[in-house]
């Protein structure tokens, strides 16, 4: 048990002492890159901190322990931790419904169905997520947050901010009067730099320099203008009188906050697992390295339930910090560590100048997080796709942005798996072979037909080809089959199952079914081509015993062979050798 859980769970931070693999240059290249991550991560954590209904600080918070965990605990080289965008809107509604309480037990949850994730080896699966899917979400989550941000960006004198979206938006046009000409004209000015700085350097990020420049701006119009901005300060006053380190505090769990919180942890541990392993397949694409799924899902869901503990909100895998990270020369997840320490450097020594912030800077910062989230040109292109592929993505798009995000993750999971069937029956089949002659296209076959390429069928022998999984999606149509064929001249009934790599449980039983009807015509059962696999579950659920394994062959030729001999006994004795039957 040990031995499997230690192949199971290999974090990528204690590779690197191995064997002398990490030397002072690539320490170098590391530092380098995870200071400059750590520049670009500290806007976003205050403005995903105040947009998600916690504090400032408790946004850093989760960028430094939970940033430092990712590092130390996950499957990737370069993943970077953090509170993202795609939690906000979550993590608001768990807030306002149940507290900060309510939170950190939804969050230690998520960590715990992370680890069971990880456990379970359900990484690759989430991996399998269908696309329109993932986007539907992303792209409800970015209209969502950029709801939320439209009060700050204009300064709207609003004494509350309806939850929904239509009561919301609702409320916004009744109070158009109260815009702020000059907080708007600040989120324009802040939103600019936000776009046109990556051309003067992509070094230092636009969203550091838009807080700086906008914080001195409104300080200098508060001072000689008279003019004042709604600020991190004002609306935290609390933090004026300085930040103490937090310590860690568990929550008091009870089973019934438990079932409570059940489903927004479900919808925060899929999140997390989707957000961090689509980050890491890209990091991976990038740098040719691969990551290890089930160790990041163990490493994520470890972080989950530690980072709250000292006050944190969720935290997963941040794609464009982790391509932050790989831009700036980071090899390894050192980089992460340093990014985590020179964020709480900045949490020790320079919080508390933080309360100078304005309020609409930090919403242009979230507009562009939302504006980057949409997949708008995705979006697009998707709507030119499959039917089926956009019906999906519309009924998920707007089930987050008009319901509830947790709706939203169950109905997408359960269309996914609903589209997985779908697709998966319509590339499988079910065939009757009508001619007397039968390819045989194995090489196995061929080299037993010595330079002949087709067997010849007899009479009284049918044969059935099922070509992919025999699941239940499929087990259908072999009754469907069996009612169209002519029984009372079929004596033998071959199951072509060469190109079938899997049966489950309902394919079993049908071809059982198959089996007793077959028999009751006076049908004989033989099997051909049957993989390894398939052979295990038919053994495992007794069906080999029922029909007989005298009567399973590998391949085509000895069925054929053996169901020609049983037709010539059954003209001249009149019928079939009795076998065993269930």
């Amino acid at each position: 048990m040990k031995t499997r859980l230690a192949q199971l769970y290999r974090p990528k931070f204690f590779e690197l002492f191995q064997k002398g693999k990490y030397d002072k240059k690539t320490f170098v290249q590391d530092f380098i890159a995870g200071v400059i991550v750590g520049i670009v991560a500290l806007p976003l954590a205050i403005a995903f901190g105040i947009a998600s209904g916690v504090t400032p600080q408790q946004g850093l918070i989760t960028a430094v322990v939970a940033g430092f965990l990712t590092s130390l605990l996950g499957g990737s080289h370069f993943l970077i931790g953090g509170p993202t965008g795609a939690f906000i809107v979550i993590v608001a509604g768990i807030v306002g419904e149940f507290g900060i309480q309510g939170l950190i037990i939804a969050t230690i949850l998520a960590g715990i169905m992370l680890v069971l994730m990880g456990i379970f080896k359900l990484g690759t699966l989430i991996k399998f997520i269908p696309y329109p899917i993932i986007i539907g979400f992303t792209s409800g989550i970015a209209v969502t947050i950029f709801s939320t941000q439209i009060k700050d960006f204009f300064g709207m004198t609003m004494a509350e901010v309806p939850s929904s979206f239509l009561a919301k938006w609702g409320a916004y046009f009744t109070h158009l009067g109260s815009i702020s000409i000059s907080e708007t004209l600040m989120s324009l000015f802040c939103l600019a730099i936000i776009i046109f700085w990556p051309r003067v350097t992509k070094k230092v990020p636009g969203s550091l320099i838009a807080i700086i420049v906008g914080t001195f701006i409104s300080l200098l119009l508060s001072r000689f203008a008279g003019i004042d901005f709604a600020t991190i300060g004002s609306k935290f006053p609390e933090l004026a009188g300085g930040i103490a380190i937090p310590e860690p505090v568990a929550p008091k769990i009870t089973l019934d906050t438990a079932v409570k919180l059940f489903q927004p942890a479900f919808t925060i541990a899929i999140l997390c697992a989707i957000e961090s392993l689509l980050a890491a397949m890209v990091a991976d694409g990038v740098t040719g390295k691969r990551h290890n799924s089930n160790t990041e899902l163990i490493g994520q869901g470890i972080t989950n339930i530690i980072t709250p503990l000292f006050g944190g909100i969720p935290a997963t895998g941040a794609i464009a910090r982790t391509m932050t990270n790989i831009n700036n020369g980071g090899k390894t997840p050192m980089a992460g560590i340093i990014h985590s320490l020179v964020l709480l450097m900045i949490f020790l020594f320079l919080m508390p100048y933080a309360i100078y912030i304005p309020l609409s800077c930090l919403a242009a910062i979230l507009v562009m997080v939302a504006y980057n989230m949409s997949e708008w040109r995705t979006f697009r292109y998707l709507l030119k796709g499959d039917r089926a592929d956009v019906i999906v993505l519309l009924i998920t798009f707007f089930l987050t942005v008009l319901i509830d995000l947790t709706v939203a993750i169950e109905v997408g999971l359960l269309m996914a798996i609903i589209l997985f069937v779908k697709r998966v029956s319509e590339t499988s089949s079910i065939t009757v072979i009508e001619s007397d002659y039968l390819a045989a296209t194995e090489n196995e076959e061929k080299a037993q037909l010595d330079s002949t390429e087709q067997l010849s069928v007899p009479a009284g022998v049918e044969i059935f080809e099922i070509d992919g999984p025999f699941f239940f999606g499929l087990a259908s149509k072999i009754d469907e089959l069996d009612r169209t064929t002519k029984k009372d001249i079929v004596k033998v009934r071959i199951i072509r199952m060469r190109k079938v790599p899997f049966i489950d449980s309902t394919g079993v039983n049908n071809l059982r079914s198959l089996y007793k009807r077959s028999k009751r015509s006076g049908i004989q059962l033989i099997l051909s081509g049957v993989q390894d696999n398939v052979y295990a579950s038919l053994d495992k659920f007794g069906l080999l015993h029922e029909i007989g394994k005298e009567y399973v062959f590998p391949h085509i030729i000895p069925a054929l062979a053996k169901a020609t001999e049983m037709v010539m006994v059954s003209e001249k004795k009149g019928s079939l050798p009795k076998n065993r039957i269930s």
